[in-house]
């Protein structure tokens, strides 16, 4: 793809502005990562929380959001760990485009 990105030295957009579809396309892909719907429905999701609350959910809040609305076979950690890896608060947040949550290394 190719698109650049204003982006801080972890990999996180600097302005929330700049986030669309196609930026969220080529974070994934600068995590080698190719999204999916499920992908799709957290970033989202993710988004909708950050329009809410002003914050990026951390693990737990995460969770527990995704449970409440997608339901608990994807509300999860280990769902979501198999769709973003280790840290899943902390990618799909890069990914959507939002600051890191607190307590993300």
């Amino acid at each position: 793809m190719g698109m650049t990105l204003n982006c801080d030295k972890e990999g996180f957009l600097r302005q929330l502005q700049d986030w669309t579809p196609e930026a969220a396309t080529q974070l994934a892909a600068n995590e080698d990562l190719q999204l999916t719907q499920e992908h799709w429905e957290v970033i989202y999701l993710v988004r909708r929380y950050y329009q809410t609350f002003n914050i990026s959910p951390p693990t737990r809040v995460l969770v527990k959001i995704v449970g409440d609305q997608l339901g608990p076979t994807k509300g999860r950690s280990i769902h979501l760990m198999q769709l973003f890896g280790g840290k899943p608060a902390k990618l799909v947040a890069k990914i959507a485009g939002l600051p890191k949550p607190t307590n993300c290394d």
